[in-house]
């Protein structure tokens, strides 16, 4: 089968590698139908994920239809249509007990896939824990609305949910890339007074305006003084970080109201300093990544139920057999990119 490879730091290679096959009474082998690419896997490439193994297929999001399991697997069976966690979590450990699935103290567990071991980009994965990694598809739900509900959906349900959003608050969103979209989709489910989107790129603005008119716009330069003039109390209520640099991690808790909560949802690429004399008397609250992505079905439902529509975020499709070409655009962001639906068939 096709299977995009991390070979070594700066290159993936499209391979043909042996079909995966059941390792573990729990496993479920799917074949993958749509895939998509995700700025975690630009990380991988230029190696700012340590953990990542050269020769592990790549890839974390992505949908399908399994095509086999394991004799202990109950909750999907062959034909089923499913959406993949980014995450693998036994569901019996202390930490899945609890609902921190990223925390899941299995070998396999956290952020396992495309990762330490091989991931959807490729016609085939197998996936453990498939009672608790596989979600299935309503009938009404096509693969292109599933198909982020597994990873940046997921990551922005559980910020929203993480943040105790209520309807007094005026939240920041910094950050209107796939994830940070993806944030703003569950933060207005929570209906809060006022939300605030702040993006660097005018083309990223445009698009949140063109789809999202209610929402208030900024770019970084002008964000403080458009949230003070904005909220009520001086400062946002609730601000969810999705940009994940050195001044957008600023940029978060100079916004926030003494007494705010932060929610950090980017992956940062180096440590982040926290300059504590500058803070001290904001009494902040900081809640940190990565995701608990144990809400797929929920959110599978929301979808279902028209509450939630990630489409728009598809600006381009390619077969698998021209994901190099794929990739180019995602990582130069020409053309207007948010996402890329990589069909596996």
């Amino acid at each position: 089968m096709l299977a995009y490879t991390y070979i070594r730091q700066g290159e993936f290679r499209l391979l043909d590698k042996p079909k995966p096959v059941l390792r573990d009474t729990r496993d479920a082998i799917v074949r993958v139908t749509l895939g998509s690419i995700c700025t975690s896997d630009l990380h991988i490439k230029h190696g700012s994920v340590p953990r990542a193994v050269p020769g592990i297929t790549v890839g974390h999001e992505m949908v399908g239809v399994v095509e086999e399991t394991g004799r202990d697997v109950t909750h999907v069976r062959p034909g089923d249509r499913v959406a993949v966690n980014v995450e693998t979590f036994c569901g019996e450990c202390f930490f899945c007990r609890h609902g921190y699935v990223n925390n899941c103290t299995d070998p396999d567990g956290g952020w396992a896939l495309g990762c330490r071991i091989d991931g959807g980009q490729a016609e085939y994965v197998r996936v453990p824990h498939a009672d608790q990694g596989l979600s299935r598809i309503p009938d009404t739900v096509s693969d292109e609305q599933a198909l982020f509900v597994g990873d940046v959906l997921a990551t922005g349900y559980w910020a929203a949910r993480i943040s105790d959003i209520t309807p007094e608050d005026t939240v920041l969103i910094i950050g209107a890339g796939p994830t940070g979209i993806c944030t703003l989709l569950c933060v207005m489910l929570k209906r809060p007074k006022r939300i605030i989107v702040c993006e660097k790129s005018a083309e990223r603005r445009r698009f949140v305006q063109a789809h999202y008119p209610d929402v208030l716009l900024a770019g970084p330069e002008d964000c403080l003084d458009v949230v003070r003039r904005c909220s009520d109390h001086g400062g946002a209520d609730r601000v969810l970080e999705v940009a994940g640099t050195d001044d957008t991690f600023r940029l978060a808790w100079e916004c926030a109201r003494p007494n705010a909560i932060v929610t950090i949802v980017a992956l940062y690429d180096r440590p982040q300093l926290l300059p504590l004399p500058d803070m001290y008397g904001k009494n902040l609250t900081f809640k940190t990544g990565g995701v608990d992505g144990c809400d797929c079905d929920e959110i599978l439902q929301l979808i279902a139920r028209g509450q939630i529509d990630t489409t728009p975020l598809i600006t381009h499709r390619f077969p698998l057999r021209r994901i190099d070409e794929a990739y180019r655009l995602f990582e130069r962001k020409e053309e207007g990119v948010m996402k890329v639906a990589i069909s596996a068939e």
